[in-house]
């Protein structure tokens, strides 16, 4: 195997292999059989002289070598298929497709933007919001950002934040300055939302058995809840990340009672059946840095002078169920 033409066959096969760690997923992504896919990746490692995968009856898993390589490959393949896409369609710059939820592009993607864009001014973002599953296909997006259990079905996820949810409400709502217990929230307005989580889990955290929370307003979309609970319509269950810019306003405060930890996390999650391209692959890794950097725990409820109480922002994730 000495010509460039056979490296370049036999190393598209192996980073197929790697990434799926399975010889006949690589031959469906490559149309090629499981067959082939083995017999270039063993031409690869008679080439190399060392074994590049350990065979065993569950599969195949990489070895030292293997992973070092497969590193290298990923990465040259993928820019390779960008310039080869670039010069298809004429492109001047690149443009990075992200599926998101309308609340966390709003309240967590959008106010941290304008770093991405300074540190990388030759990449568009086209952000699309909605409550439907991202479908990584030929027309589907490059990435997405999802709040669920951790795991979808031909997809990589990647963890950025834990969710964890606590009572707001804003100064202004009547009542709310006799707030200083959890029971006492029961007597607000409530304002909900579609999330998997909601006021009945706060009451069970908060020990509160015996009374039923009855939700005055229901909204679809969290963020909708928390703008009715900031013009003092009610009180809100906050979703950490997306209530960040209304605690910082002093438009809410946080009530008295539990935080409760989200069932769900946020992830990035990246199609398994295709490498990222360099731009997608720069703004993912700007994702994960801008997440953990930016994770915080909610700060103690105020007491009950609420008119004055502007908690200090929260920072993190946050959004509704299904996807981000």
């Amino acid at each position: 195997m000495g010509t460039r033409a056979e490296w370049l066959s036999a190393l598209a096969a192996f980073e197929a292999a790697a990434r799926h760690q399975n010889f006949a997923h690589a031959g469906e992504e490559l149309h090629l059989t499981a067959s082939a896919v083995s017999h270039h990746v063993r031409k690869l490692e008679a080439r190399l002289g060392l074994p590049l995968f350990q065979r065993h009856a569950r599969g195949v898993s990489l070895t030292a070598a293997g992973r070092q390589l497969a590193d290298v490959a990923s990465s040259s393949l993928a820019d390779l298929e960008d310039v080869l896409r670039r010069l298809r369609t004429h492109q001047d710059h690149d443009v990075v497709r992200v599926a998101t939820l309308h609340s966390f592009a709003s309240a967590w993607l959008i106010p941290r933007l304008s770093a991405f864009s300074d540190a990388h001014p030759g990449i568009r973002l086209s952000v699309e919001t909605g409550f439907a599953l991202a479908r990584f296909d030929d027309n589907g997006p490059d990435l997405a950002i999802r709040l669920g259990p951790g795991h979808w079905s031909g997809a990589q996820a990647t963890l950025l934040m834990h969710e964890q949810l606590f009572a707001v409400a804003s100064p202004a709502l009547p009542g709310v300055r006799a707030v200083t217990t959890a029971r006492d929230v029961a007597a607000l307005p409530l304002i909900a939302d579609n999330g998997h989580q909601g006021w009945p889990d706060w009451f069970r955290a908060a020990g509160i058995v015996d009374l039923g929370p009855d939700a005055r307003l229901r909204f679809t979309d969290a963020m909708g809840a928390l703008e009715a609970a900031a013009h003092g319509l009610g009180a809100a269950l906050a979703r950490q990340c997306i209530v960040t810019p209304l605690l910082a306003s002093g438009r809410l405060f946080r009530l008295p009672g539990p935080c409760v930890d989200g069932r769900w996390s946020y992830h990035l999650v990246l199609p398994g059946h295709r490498r990222l391209r360099p731009a997608a692959r720069a703004f993912a890794e700007w994702v994960i840095d801008t997440a953990r950097g930016t994770h915080r725990t909610p700060s103690p409820a105020p007491g009950p002078d609420v008119a004055s109480a502007t908690a200090p922002p929260v920072g993190a994730a946050a959004s509704d169920p299904a996807t981000a």
